[in-house]
């Protein structure tokens, strides 16, 4: 077997996989964390939480196993609200860190 060299990583694995991408599933994929985290927390059911977020039980679904291709940044952010969270997006010039980043 030969080894090859790669350069250096990155923060962002999936930027360092090489998905176009990357920034925008990284940002989709904090959400999805958080709001799995609250459902969860609240003992939802996958329908129960579809009900309340105004998502289908098959969105929910997805969410629940971080299939986010097909579901947008803005979807999973209502998303939250919906679960009484408070989405804060803030655009500041960049400095080191370029791009996307989520705090969640």
């Amino acid at each position: 077997m030969t080894r090859i060299d790669h350069p250096e990583g990155t923060d962002n694995v999936l930027l360092d996989l090489g998905f176009g991408d990357a920034e925008e599933l990284s940002a989709k994929a904090a959400l999805a964390l958080k709001l799995n985290e609250l459902i969860d927390q609240r003992g939802l059911s996958q329908t129960e939480t579809a009900a309340i977020t105004g998502m289908t039980q098959p969105k929910v679904s997805q969410v629940r196993r971080y299939k986010l291709q097909n579901i947008s940044l803005e979807r999973l952010m209502q998303a939250l609200v919906s679960l009484d969270q408070h989405v804060e997006i803030v655009v500041r010039p960049a400095q080191n860190a370029h791009g996307i980043t989520v705090a969640a």
